[in-house]
């Protein structure tokens, strides 16, 4: 049985770590805060871009553009990892690199990595030096230009088949799932919101809106901003991801240390009435021999 010296001492150590947990939950509650407003901020641009894409998709009958073209059968896919720069979040990074593992299962797969541990997990699996970015840029939209941009010459220079996006996707406070989107190339059939088809309500709009100096030319411009934004969005969804599962984590971190706290104390002072009673005990048996001898 430990003694109450030891036991003291991993209590204090627990109760350092608790307090390291506690301010890991507060700067995460303040940073998930920040992190949500840029996305609030940025969905009237990105509902005005989805908007005017199924618009411009419904006008037009065909494109000149390598986006709406199918890539080099013979390149590998491209795929873009996001996960986040550190850890201390549960299986929050595990989790999409795991998902990133399995879509790329029998796969010739060229990947593309935002976020340090994804470039870490690239990298352990023996897929050498891989063109990477960090998530917590100065400025994020400056790396999603230069992420797209990338993927993009790739892609029309036929080094890479098509590009997929794998990153994670926050449902609530209490889940984040990883979400797979194949962005390039984009099918006519398959509208930018993931919505099939044109259906009637787009057939109505066609002639609404005028373009200059024409739909098929707006398109070619709209499509890389697309894919920027695609990309930008992505990574303020992961960051509020992140944020969201760390709180968690170090909120259970910080309930478990309470409770393991309490056993130990419970421990120890079991420990110190064990220890008191046998002084007492040889108390009592040294004065009965005092007194019979």
């Amino acid at each position: 049985m430990p003694s109450v010296k030891d036991l003291r001492e991993r209590i204090r150590s627990l109760k350092n770590t608790q307090q390291i947990t506690k301010a890991m939950k507060q700067v995460a509650a303040a940073k998930i805060r920040r992190a949500e407003a840029a996305q609030k901020q940025a969905r009237p641009y990105a509902d005005t871009l989805s908007e005017m894409l199924r618009d411009l998709m419904a006008a037009v009958t065909t494109v000149d553009h390598p986006f709406m073209k199918p890539g080099n059968a013979n390149a590998p896919l491209g795929v873009i990892l996001m996960t986040a720069d550190k850890g201390l979040a549960g299986a929050f990074n595990s989790n999409v690199i795991r998902a990133g593992e399995h879509f790329a299962a029998g796969k010739n797969v060229a990947w593309y990595t935002v976020g340090i541990k994804a470039r870490n997990a690239v990298r352990r699996a023996g897929h050498g030096d891989r063109p990477t970015w960090v998530l917590n840029a100065p400025s994020k939209i400056d790396v999603a230009r230069e992420v797209a941009k990338r993927v993009t010459d790739d892609f029309v220079n036929g080094r890479i088949s098509g590009i997929t996006l794998i990153s994670s996707k926050l449902i609530s406070m209490l889940s984040q799932k990883p979400e797979t989107r194949a962005l390039v190339p984009i099918v006519a059939d398959v509208l930018p919101n993931g919505s099939a088809g044109h259906t009637e309500a787009d057939a109505s709009r066609r002639g609404a809106v005028e373009f200059a100096p024409s739909p098929e030319f707006v398109l070619s411009r709209l499509l890389p901003k697309y894919l920027e934004f695609t990309i930008f969005s992505a990574m303020l969804e992961t960051d509020a991801a992140f944020f969201a599962a760390q709180l968690l984590a170090m909120n259970n971190a910080t309930d478990n240390a309470g409770k393991l706290i309490d056993e130990l104390t419970i421990q120890m002072n079991n420990a110190r009435q064990a220890a008191i009673t046998k002084e007492l005990l040889e108390i009592v048996g040294g004065a009965e021999a005092l007194v019979n001898g």
